[in-house]
């Protein structure tokens, strides 16, 4: 046994047992407000919405509430944050922001700027060790911990906006990497720096056969398209002849199932799968343990959330609020609900809709999964069908018939006095079109009542093309969004249908 090894894991083990003893959940979030509050009291935002007589309240968290509206984007950029990417002090968050994250959610929607504090960066890092001394609930060998991870992020070159840096934030996290990290840490700064990301795999490529990787951490489809170029490149049949220590993969940003069977594909020896969310606003919760059946919130962690139910009679067709809402705290929620997500943070985010919906799946461990988002439902004729239920759906269609669909897209167009959705899934081998298109439409049937109920009235049968998975990535490099926490659109407005539809055809003809 590596000794070295071995005293890391007595760590990570003593450092689980102090952080077992802990407050309540929502002792946490009661005293996570209360810091967000002290800290932000004579910003412009706390002092227009009177956070220093907040703070004194004994019901803090629900005055917080009736104190301070619920934000979107736009809302917040054009109040608050646009003063703030003019290097101006002092806005929502104490001191001038130094960076911010380009968000676009979706391609070809215009890009969003999300401040980044310093306090947010050290909560990032909080997190990922968290994360990462998990690993003692997986049984893993101590050797593990001395191995090396390879972080695929967006570039590190970042560009300047007025007093401040944008970028992914997956790239300003890497830039921010402490040093007693960057030695085990790969790419290294060299090769995270380079802005194309094709240059980028290639030199990785070359480096991979020189580092002793034992983790990967990113999104699933561009971990793939690298581990094939090395696997290429070096000549090699398993990405395990390269990196035969390779035993864990912590990947984020899309529903890891349409990917799990090609990750199996991918190595000799199983590789353990850590479940992440980490949006641009921050890291909100991991896989702590292999059982799980869904993700561990972090609550203490400078995000305080808010739990917004996500219906008809809060949400409009279009996704958005109605009105103003009331919301549920973390001790308030039930399991099997779908919540839109209301979080305030430490980098100046006020009761902000981060856009994504989620569900509580075990409410005394606190554990969530992502099923979807506000704006990415396809609800056209009150179908109400979430992204959740697409995945859902469609590993079901690929378990049937031992497929793998790790990228689709979808829309909804009126079609003949009747409505309709047009799907395009990538697929590793030639399948019946009708066949799929069956089994899938039955499958959403059965997961969803209000789609079943729709398509016994005004909602057609699906039209379903099968296309090369390729042809989702060249699409994003078309798009200029390769690599970083870019992901393909799920859900996709009928413009940018139309468009994909083009490019799908020019990319079939060639």
């Amino acid at each position: 046994m590596n000794l070295f090894g071995a005293i890391i894991e007595k760590a990570f083990k003593l450092v689980k047992k102090i952080n077992s003893r802990r407050y309540s959940p929502f002792q946490h979030q009661r005293r996570t407000l209360k810091r967000l509050i002290k800290k932000s009291s004579t910003t412009a935002f706390g002092e227009y919405y009177h956070f220093s007589d907040l703070y004194s309240e004994k019901e803090i968290m629900k005055k917080f509430s009736e104190q301070v509206p619920l934000h979107d984007y736009n809302s917040m950029f054009e109040q608050w944050w646009h003063r703030t990417i003019k290097n101006e002090s002092d806005v929502t968050w104490k001191g001038k922001i130094k960076y911010f994250a380009l968000s676009s959610g979706t391609t070809g929607s215009p890009s969003k700027y999300i401040p980044v504090s310093k306090e947010m960066i050290r909560s990032i890092q909080h997190a990922g060790i968290k994360c990462f001394v998990s690993l003692t609930n997986y049984h893993v060998d101590p050797d593990l911990y001395t191995k090396q991870m390879l972080m695929l992020s967006g570039t590190t070159t970042l560009k300047k906006v007025d007093g401040a840096y944008a970028g992914d934030l997956s790239g300003i996290n890497v830039a921010n990497t402490p040093f007693w990290i960057r030695k085990t840490s790969k790419p290294g700064k060299d090769i995270a720096s380079m802005t194309n990301w094709n240059d980028r795999i290639e030199e990785i490529a070359r480096k991979a056969s020189e580092w002793n990787i034992g983790y990967l951490m990113g999104i699933p489809s561009w971990n793939k398209l690298m581990i094939d170029r090395v696997v290429e490149y070096n000549k090699v049949e398993n990405i395990q002849d390269i990196w035969p220590n390779l035993r864990v993969f912590v990947h984020g940003g899309v529903a890891f199932e349409p990917y799990r069977k090609i990750f199996d594909s991918l190595v000799k020896k199983p590789l353990i799968y850590i479940d992440t969310y980490l949006a641009s606003e921050g890291f909100i919760a991991y896989q702590s343990h292999p059982n799980a059946t869904g993700m561990e919130l972090l609550l203490n962690n400078g995000i305080f959330y808010e739990f917004l139910e996500f219906n008809d009679k809060n949400f409009d067709n279009s996704g958005n609020v109605k009105g103003n809402p009331s919301t549920y705290f973390i001790h308030q929620v039930k399991e099997g609900i779908d919540y839109a997500l209301v979080i305030s943070t430490c980098a100046g985010a006020w009761r902000y809709i981060i856009g994504d919906t989620i569900r509580f799946t075990d409410v005394n461990r606190n554990e969530i999964i992502i099923t979807g988002r506000t704006k990415h439902f396809l609800s056209i004729c009150g179908e109400h069908l979430s992204v959740d239920n697409m995945n859902q759906a469609l590993k079901l269609t690929a378990q049937k018939w031992d497929l793998q669909i790790p990228e689709f897209t979808v829309a909804a167009f009126h079609d003949n006095k009747k409505f309709v959705h047009k799907w395009y899934i990538g697929c590793n081998k030639s399948v019946d079109k009708e066949v799929i298109t069956k089994e899938l439409d039955e499958n959403l049937q059965k997961l969803n009542d209000d789609y079943k109920t729709e398509r016994s009235a005004v909602l057609n049968m699906p039209m379903v093309h099968v296309i090369d998975s390729q042809i989702f990535y060249l699409w994003m490099q078309h798009q200029g969004k390769m690599g970083g926490q870019y992901k393909f659109p799920r859900v996709m407005t009928q413009d940018q249908f139309i468009e994909w539809e083009e490019f799908v055809k020019k990319a079939i003809a060639k």
